[in-house]
């Protein structure tokens, strides 16, 4: 406790402003616990970025630590771009602060001599990531935390291909920052080298978000979408697409369209949990609408219900929805005829229904780490192939190269062209869906993801992970292990013949089982919130869409008891 309280009175020197010496002081004198848990670390880099809490402290986010990270960036800009005359472009979203915190960040930034584009009002995360090769710029930042509490923001890195920074690049930024004291932050702007950027920017990623997610679908003059941007920066895109797109069946969710911080009317701006749809679904059902679209605040993350056999309004999860858009992409590239380069790529633990769909087409599926700055790696490692799309199970898709991480406003665009042109068809999104299950298999899965705050909580999840490697299970669901995949060791052991691969991924802190039956159930820590997650997939044959509801039901009980048998449920 000695070393944090000489950390925190570090901040009491005349260096920090008044406001944070006084917040400082404040808990110096009546919060240990709290002092503790903001300054007994640096904030770290993660799978998206820098995030956390705002507020005075080591371990916060705050124009200090947002300022020491930008030094440190402007620093290595100089080192690796020598000589050139170095640009960046920062976006920022909806939470409280972003505004203020992206100015200071422009202002170091051009302290440092460095050519400024700010957005002039707040932007979408995947429009920051197409202006950075738009304006040809040398890096990107985006003040968000994407779909975190509301006392949360962040901090994400974006490099000149558009793609979030990743090995060995952010060790080298992170050893940079970290060799600087808060006093090295230049704060004194050079205002000549900060322009704010908005409408010619807006037109041009509008433009391109259509031409890459309009397939000319059938029947939009019949179709009737909801949209909610769940108070976040999908309100200044995603309408205006769907608009240029042909589609004028759109009725806004307007309690939910007015950007604020505060998410006041969901418990969280997150489209992975229902609750945040429940407004929308609500309004589509009054309605008689055929899908609900609904954004997390940096609109990189999209959540869609349809209607279901009964006819009933049910949100789709984010396997379900890469997969039909995968599949979709998959056909209008065979009917322009494949060229033998094209991939589709999605995570190691998303759904491996992704490996069979690609089989079936014979293209070339590639697997990442979580996180869609690895996606967004295999473009920039393989310049020679297509990318045509891929996603993650956190409900993230990307259409295309022109933005290189996961965009809500394009792949909005995409699922109501599906939804559209089946309709058209007499079919429906949904059984589109089940189509696919029929072809490549049925397979389910569910996530189990559990928080634990604080520094005990990040102890006890470390433990968590370690009882879950040290304590193998033996079968799951009846099913023997057969395959033991540590990431940590790079190595994938078959458990029944001892039989040892190299997994060519980059270490990170998962472990899966996967059984002889196929069933995987993956761990991992989460790289952007206090949680540790665990990842369940099954699946079996569906020999026809008349025997859906039936083996549906048989892989709700199936993960039932998987969930038993970990102590999850």
């Amino acid at each position: 406790m000695d070393k944090i309280l000489k950390t925190a009175e570090s901040w009491l020197s005349d260096f920090f402003d008044a406001a944070t010496k006084k917040e400082v002081q404040h808990l110096i004198d009546t919060d240990k616990e709290e002092l503790k848990d903001r300054f007994y670390k640096q904030m770290e880099f993660g799978t998206g970025g820098m995030r956390g809490m705002m507020g005075a402290g080591t371990n916060r986010i705050n124009k200090y630590t947002l300022g020491k990270s930008t030094q440190g960036l402007s620093n290595y800009l100089k080192k690796s771009y020598a000589g050139e005359d170095l640009k960046v472009v920062i976006a920022y979203d909806c939470r409280h602060n972003s505004d203020t915190l992206a100015r200071t960040v422009a202002e170091v930034f051009s302290a440092n001599g460095i050519k400024v584009y700010l957005f002039s009002e707040l932007r979408t995360t995947p429009e920051l990531s197409f202006a950075v090769r738009h304006l040809k710029c040398h890096a990107g930042i985006v003040l968000t935390a994407s779909h975190n509490p509301p006392e949360y923001n962040g901090y994400k890195v974006y490099w000149t291909d558009g793609c979030q920074i990743v090995p060995p690049q952010d060790g080298e930024i992170i050893a940079e920052i970290n060799s600087l004291s808060f006093e090295d932050i230049q704060f004194s702007a050079n205002n000549s080298l900060i322009e704010l950027i908005d409408k010619e920017v807006d037109d041009a990623f509008i433009k391109a978000s259509v031409a890459k997610g309009s397939f000319n679908a059938a029947g939009k003059d019949d179709f009737k979408i909801v949209f909610t941007s769940l108070h976040g920066t999908s309100i200044t895109a995603i309408p205006e697409v769907l608009k240029q797109a042909g589609y004028n069946n759109v009725t806004i969710i307007e309690e939910q369209a007015k950007p604020d911080g505060a998410f006041p009317t969901v418990k969280s701006p997150n489209p992975e949990e229902p609750e945040a749809l429940s407004m929308a679904v609500a309004k589509a059902e009054k309605i008689g609408a055929d899908m609900v679209v609904g954004t997390d605040p940096d609109s990189d993350r999209l959540g869609i219900a349809v209607r279901n056999l009964e006819g009933k309004m049910e949100i789709v999860n984010g396997n379900q929805a890469m997969v039909l858009m995968t599949k979709f992409l998959l056909e209008k590239r065979k009917e322009k005829g494949f060229k033998g380069n094209e991939f589709i790529a999605t995570t190691i633990v998303s759904t491996p229904m992704m490996e069979a769909m690609a089989k079936a087409y014979g293209v070339e599926f590639k697997t990442a780490l979580t996180g869609f700055k690895w996606i967004g790696k295999m473009i920039k490692d393989y310049p020679e192939s297509l990318f045509l799309g891929g996603g993650e199970e956190s409900f993230g898709y990307m259409v295309g190269d022109f933005v290189r991480d996961k965009d809500a406003v394009t792949s909005t665009l995409l699922a109501c062209e599906i939804a559209s042109q089946a309709k058209a068809n007499g079919s429906s999104f949904y059984k589109e869906l089940i189509d696919c299950y029929v072809a490549y298999g049925f397979y389910k899965e569910h996530l189990v993801a559990l928080t634990k705050k604080g520094i005990s909580g990040a102890e006890e999840i470390k433990q968590l992970l370690i009882d879950f490697k040290e304590n193998p299970v033996n079968t799951v669901a009846g099913s023997k292990v057969k395959w033991i995949e540590d990431y940590n060791t790079s190595i994938a052991k078959n458990v029944l013949t001892n039989e040892e691969k190299v997994i060519h991924l980059p270490k990170s802190n998962v472990l899966i089982y996967e059984t002889e039956d196929g069933t995987r159930v993956a761990a991992r820590p989460s790289g952007t919130e206090p949680k540790v997650k665990f990842y369940i997939s099954t699946n079996t044959k569906l020999p026809s869409a008349e025997d859906y509801n039936r083996v549906n039901s048989l892989l709700d009980a199936k993960i039932k008891t998987i969930l038993a048998e970990l102590k999850l449920s």
